[in-house]
């Protein structure tokens, strides 16, 4: 089979010019943006044609993609994403599946696929996608990636079209841990501070049983690192699943007997992603309903069933999903304090199969938002850590952060990093 030069990762090509003076942070590095964000001149696609054909060109550019070219970035064009961004596998029946480089015969993980994709390709050295319930922590690590999604708030959405307005967050990929900063910095307007030790890193026991690959893989090089830079003294183990559940009352609500029933997840994890995905389908409506209704749009196989979905939803049990925000957010933010890290697995294991039958996806689905939905809701950052190939697939680990600690996140992986490849090539 031919395949594309670029992956399928592009919707559209242009050349977008950096401000020109010497000694800008992001000087000679390119990037791409996900169709997502508005860029004058051009229809901000959202992944579906009809979604283009009923929408105007975009007047203005989205002020983060200014930001970066005012930094000296140059832009190379915009990324293919799944339709509406309502998925996390990354298919799109109407552009094409951007193919994964890490393993063809995979999913590339959605919705910022396409940029995800054309970092892994080494098509750019970094690419803009928008995460509301993963959608660049999942493609960031079936792509073998580095991905951040940054503090909830932390970097403008302006320009770009709303998901769900109580999660969307703008992110971004990176190969390395050196540009993911240095893009970090920009996005984020940081200072230059010292970095800070971490107070603790608390190893999430359970999160790490919902994974099929093996715990001592996927921790292994990663818990040596941390002992030989801050001493194994930091590392702490936590049952994640019964310290939520004791410390967000609200979610007693949604924690009915099929969340307990279930054997591969975690009861009041469960009940995180349920909030998550009720507010979420919640606000799809009220952002995306009235166009849906009179479109029709012609919408890919998940998403289709998805959408329909989000437009029976009706307002009961949302005050309870903004209680169950800030309630995760305290409790983790007096779990962490200012310095802790929370590890996690990004997702339940390696990319799925291109193709596979929804129901079998459902099981991985329900797993995968369990562990999502911990910095969804929260708002925390998280950062995607790549950590080479298991069985000829990708692994990866993500560590999570308090609302605010971008800057030490960003920090820290950078340090973690370079220990971490010490370890795997001793």
């Amino acid at each position: 089979m031919e395949t594309a030069p670029d992956y399928g990762a592009f919707m559209d090509k242009f050349i977008l010019p950096p401000s020109s003076s010497p000694g800008l942070p992001l000087n000679s590095l390119i990037f791409a943006i996900k169709d997502i964000f508005d860029v004058e001149g051009y229809v901000t696609g959202f992944g579906n044609p009809d979604w283009a054909r009923t929408h105007p060109v975009a007047t203005s550019t989205a002020p983060t993609v200014l930001a970066l070219l005012k930094a000296g970035a140059t832009s190379v064009g915009k990324t293919v994403m799944d339709e509406m961004a309502y998925s996390i596998n990354g298919e799109n029946k109407h552009y094409g599946t951007p193919r994964n480089p890490c393993a063809a015969d995979r999913v590339p993980g959605g919705s910022s696929s396409g940029s995800a994709v054309a970092v892994a390709a080494k098509l750019v050295d970094f690419s803009l996608g928008t995460d509301t319930g993963g959608s660049v922590r999942v493609p960031a690590s079936y792509c073998g990636i580095f991905g951040f999604r940054p503090s909830y708030g932390a970097i403008s959405t302006s320009g770009v079209i709303p998901m769900a307005q109580s999660f969307d967050t703008v992110g971004w990929f990176a190969r390395d841990p050196l540009i993911l900063s240095r893009v970090g910095r920009v996005l984020l307007q940081l200072p230059d501070v010292a970095p800070v030790r971490p107070t603790c890193i608390i190893i999430a026991e359970d999160c790490f049983q919902l994974s099929s690959i093996p715990y001592d893989q996927v921790t292994g090089a990663v818990i040596k690192a941390i002992d030989k830079l801050y001493g194994g003294d930091v590392l702490k183990h936590k049952i994640l699943g019964d310290y939520v559940k004791a410390n967000v009352p609200s979610l007693k609500h949604l924690m009915s007997k099929e969340n307990t029933d279930q054997v591969y997840n975690i009861a009041s994890l469960a009940a995180l992603s349920s909030a998550m995905r009720l507010l979420q389908r919640y606000e799809f409506k009220n952002n995306h309903g009235e166009w849906v209704s009179a479109v029709k749009p012609d919408l890919g196989p998940g998403i289709s069933e998805r959408v329909s979905e989000a437009l029976r939803t009706t307002g009961e049990n949302i005050d309870m999903c903004h209680s169950i925000k800030g309630e995760l957010r305290d409790a983790l933010t007096s779990l962490l304090g200012d310095f802790g890290v929370l590890m996690i697995p990004t997702l339940p294991g390696p990319p799925p199969k291109l193709q596979t039958n929804t129901s079998e996806l459902e099981i991985f689905r329900a797993r995968a938002f369990s562990l999502l939905s911990i910095v969804g809701v929260s708002g925390f950052c998280q950062v995607n850590i790549p950590l080479g190939m298991y069985n000829n697939l990708p692994i990866s680990i993500s560590l999570v952060a308090r609302h605010g600690a971008d800057g030490f996140l960003l920090h820290l992986v950078e340090v973690l990093y370079d220990s971490i490849k010490g370890e795997e090539s001793a």
